[in-house]
């Protein structure tokens, strides 16, 4: 503490009236500790161990709007509060009271004596005599009418996003149903089946499948995938789709038709925002000694499984074909197999292979997929498409990415069956 040349401290009281005037200092050791209590910026309320008001201060009475006589000597705590309250108060704010002694920042509502509410926070704590006996308890009120606003609108805005996002996700969900068929063209002699995993109920994936009718006995069937997730990725898909339709009428050539497929994609996304996908697309026709002869061209996509009646498994050699849409004249694999009874053929996207499995973080990858196909085989497409849904449901989290699966078998002879 400094000291003057005298050796005696400066007396701020004095030195306000040598001065004249009255400091701010001088003023607030002159606020006696009353006024404090009574025009504090937050309630005081003092009750007897029943509860009963036994003093409170000016500011709460100007918040409920009560006289002091209204209120001291003829009303309880518990009084003020709503019904709501009253119930916590006994219940839970009393009990705790009693047992800790104190108890702090519970939100209530009190009731003012026009019959409005204001949010408060409250903290009491017990007061206790020499000889550890409580004797009466003290409260403090902190009005919360901005943190209430504040919580009200923060609980309006979660509201309308949660009402925005049940929108979008119906909208991601309408607008994925129309990038599908609704239903599998039914092939004479032929068992068909697809099945659609979505990752995301929040944004449209760009996986796409069909099996359609070309000429007389003729069918065709794509499945694909389209770079990217959301509203463009939506855009190429319903444009691969529809594009890939149209050309196979007018070149059914498997081949032909991803080629035509790449052009039209190179017209419309080219310059800085390139779109491309991957795709296998067949050619289906029925042989006459019977079975299904397929001619399958890939671009980029992961190569189809056939299953075979012997119970063995493969991957179709279709590996090696460039991506549709990135490539003004992109290398184009093709394969011809004959799909005999009990043989299915499997086509699926890469969210399946790519799959995270178990903590560590690994993708399923082609070889567990084939293992499990292996295991499989000889089956339906039904049975096919089945197994595998249930391998995607069982992968939980860790499918990142939406999965389309289409499976295509030809069933065998109730003789066969009996073998």
């Amino acid at each position: 503490m400094c000291a003057t040349a005298g050796g005696h401290d400066p007396d701020p009281k004095a030195q306000g009236r040598a001065d004249g005037e009255t400091t701010p200092f001088s003023a607030l050791l002159e606020d006696s500790a009353e006024d404090l209590y009574e025009n504090a910026p937050c309630g005081y309320l003092s009750t007897l161990l029943d509860g009963q008001i036994a003093k409170v201060n000016t500011t709460l009475l100007n918040w409920l709007g009560y006289r002091r006589d209204d209120l001291v000597g003829r009303r309880r705590f518990a009084d003020l509060l709503t019904v709501g309250g009253k119930l916590y108060h006994e219940t839970h704010y009393a009990p705790l009271l009693r047992m800790q002694g104190e108890i702090s920042g519970i939100a209530l509502e009190l009731k003012a004596a026009d019959g409005s509410r204001l949010p408060v926070l409250v903290t009491s704590a017990v007061k206790t005599g020499g000889d550890g006996e409580p004797l009466l308890i003290r409260t403090t009120v902190f009005a919360a009418r901005d943190r209430r606003a504040y919580e009200t609108e923060l609980l309006r805005a979660r509201q309308e996003a949660d009402r925005e996002r049940e929108r979008l996700q119906r909208l991601a969900t309408t607008l994925q149903q129309t990038l599908l068929p609704p239903a599998l063209e039914n092939v004479p002699g032929l068992d068909v089946a697809a099945h659609y995993h979505i990752a995301s109920v929040d944004e449209v994936g760009g996986d796409f499948y069909d099996l359609f009718p070309l000429s007389k006995g003729t069918w065709g069937l794509f499945l694909g995938d389209v770079c990217g997730k959301g509203a463009a990725a939506a855009a190429v898909t319903s444009l691969a789709r529809y594009t890939l339709r149209a050309a196979a009428v007018y070149d059914s050539d498997p081949a032909a038709v991803l080629g035509n497929l790449n052009t039209v994609l190179n017209h419309e996304y080219h310059g800085t925002d390139p779109r491309f996908c991957t795709v296998l697309f067949g050619l289906l026709t029925p042989c006459d000694a019977g079975g299904f002869r397929i001619v399958l061209a890939g671009g980029g996509h992961p190569p189809a499984l056939l299953l075979r009646a012997d119970g063995s498994a493969d991957h179709l050699p279709t590996d090696g074909g460039q991506l549709i849409g990135v490539l003004p004249d992109p290398h184009i694999v093709s394969t011809t197999v004959h799909l005999a009874a009990g043989d299915t053929l499997v086509l699926y996207t890469d969210g399946l292979t790519e799959a995270r499995t178990g903590r560590s973080g690994e993708r399923y990858g082609d070889d567990a997929l084939l293992d499990f196909a292996s295991a499989l085989a000889p089956t339906s497409a039904s049975a096919a498409v089945q197994a595998l849904s249930r391998l995607i449901d069982g992968f939980g989290n860790g499918v990142d990415d939406d999965t389309a699966v289409l499976a295509v078998g030809v069933p065998l002879r109730p003789s066969e069956e009996r073998q």
